[in-house]
């Protein structure tokens, strides 16, 4: 990979995001990571992410709070796709994240590591 892709982890539990970004680096993305949502989006007005991995309960700023302000002020540096990360029984919520511009959704408890780097991939390129 001769650019590796930008990923922001958005996840507000250590061991999580821990083990997102490690298994992220090692497929050879070059990955930030945010324990909340006010880091996260100071992250993302800076903007240029290829794929940010969103948790939706966050604490200092939930993601669809998140969502709606990128809404409201635009960063410089578009971020290309935005990726909620919930439990179940957060479909309510994860419909208005749509609807607020989250290219898709992935459900925490559903994927192994291998998988959420698979996903990763897919929603990287476009599917």
């Amino acid at each position: 990979m001769a650019d590796a892709a930008r990923i922001l982890v958005v996840e507000d539990d250590r061991a999580l995001r821990d083990l997102y970004v490690l298994i992220l680096r090692d497929a050879g993305f070059t990955v930030d990571e945010a324990p909340d949502g006010e880091a996260a989006l100071a992250f993302l007005q800076k903007g240029g992410y290829d794929l940010v991995l969103l948790d939706i309960v966050l604490p200092k700023m939930d993601g669809i709070k998140i969502l709606e302000s990128l809404k409201q002020n635009i960063p410089d540096y578009a971020n290309k796709k935005i990726v909620v990360l919930s439990n179940l029984g957060h479909d309510e919520i994860i419909g208005n994240a749509v609807a607020l511009g989250a290219a898709g959704y992935l459900i925490k408890s559903d994927y192994t590591p291998d998988q959420i780097v698979l996903r990763v991939r897919e929603f990287l390129n476009g599917k």
